[in-house]
C-alpha cells in the first residue's frame, strides 16, 4: 500500500478517537472499580418485623406450650422472641389427668341437689298418669309402694315392698330438713298405721310437693297444702 493512501486512513483513525476523548479502556471489574465507573450493587437488607410482646414468659401446661404475661409490652423483632420463649420440658407421667374436686367444683352438683336424687325423680314423673293397680310396680298399672320400688329398681336400689316397711329404713327428717327425693308418707285408713308412701320432688317453704299413686288418680302430683294429705301426713325419710 502506498504511503499516499494509509495517511487518510491514519487521519480518519484519530478523528474517530477523538471524538471519545473521554472513553476510559477497561479489562476488569477490578479496575472498573478502581477508575470509579463501576459500583458494586448493596444487598437489600428486608427490615425485620416487629411485634410487641410482653419481657416476661411464664409456662401455661405441660404440653409444650407457651403463654406470656403482659407487663410493660416491648417491641421484639421475631428472633429476640424466639431467644425468650423457650420449650417447656414435659413432666407427666401419663396421660391421664385427674379431676381436681376443689378447682373443679362446677363439675359436681350443687350441695342442696343430691344427683342420683334428681334422677330418681326425673323416673319417677316419668310414671304420671299410670293408673293405679294394688300390688302393681309397672306402667299397667302399680300401687303406692310399687311406684317407689319401681323408680329405685332402675338404679339397682331395693328397697322393701311395702309403705310400712319403708318407713322404718333411713333416717327420719325433721320437716325443716326435709329435701327432694326423701320418701315422705301418710296414715290415710284411719287405723293409726302408715299406709301410703310417695317421693319428695320439691320444697317451697311450708309446702311439700311429691309423686305418689293414688287410689282414685294412679300416679300424680300432689302437696302436703292439700287438706287431706296435710292432716294424713306423718314423717319424710332420708333413704340415699
Amino acid at each position: 500500500m502506498s504511503y499516499k493512501k494509509i495517511i487518510p486512513i491514519i487521519t480518519i483513525f484519530f478523528l474517530i478517537m477523538s471524538s471519545f476523548g473521554h472513553a476510559q479502556i477497561v479489562t476488569s471489574k477490578k479496575i472498573a472499580i478502581q477508575k470509579g465507573i463501576y459500583k458494586k450493587p448493596e444487598e437489600k437488607k428486608t427490615p425485620e418485623t416487629t411485634v410487641e410482646q410482653p419481657r416476661k414468659v411464664i409456662v401455661a401446661s405441660e404440653k409444650k406450650k407457651t403463654e406470656t404475661v403482659i407487663e410493660k409490652p416491648t417491641k421484639l423483632t421475631v428472633t429476640e422472641i424466639k431467644k425468650e420463649v423457650k420449650p417447656v420440658k414435659n413432666t407427666s407421667k401419663s396421660r391421664k389427668y385427674l379431676v381436681d374436686n376443689v378447682d373443679d367444683s362446677d363439675l359436681l352438683p350443687a350441695p342442696s341437689e343430691d344427683y342420683l336424687a334428681v334422677q330418681l325423680i326425673n323416673n319417677a314423673m316419668a310414671f304420671v298418669g299410670v293408673k293405679y293397680h294394688g300390688g302393681g310396680s309397672n306402667i299397667s298399672g302399680m300401687d303406692c309402694s310399687g311406684m317407689v320400688t319401681a323408680v329405685f329398681n332402675i338404679f339397682d336400689l331395693k328397697l322393701p315392698r311395702s309403705s310400712h316397711e319403708m318407713a322404718a329404713i333411713g333416717e327420719k327428717r325433721a320437716e325443716k330438713d326435709i329435701q327432694k327425693g326423701d320418701l315422705i308418707f301418710f296414715k290415710t285408713n284411719g287405723r293409726g298405721v302408715i299406709n301410703h308412701v310417695g317421693m319428695v320432688i320439691d320444697v317451697l317453704n311450708d309446702e311439700i310437693k311429691f309423686v305418689h299413686s293414688s287410689t282414685s288418680k294412679g300416679v300424680v302430683v300432689s302437696s302436703t297444702k292439700e287438706p287431706y294429705y296435710k292432716k294424713t301426713f306423718v314423717q319424710a325419710n332420708k333413704v340415699l
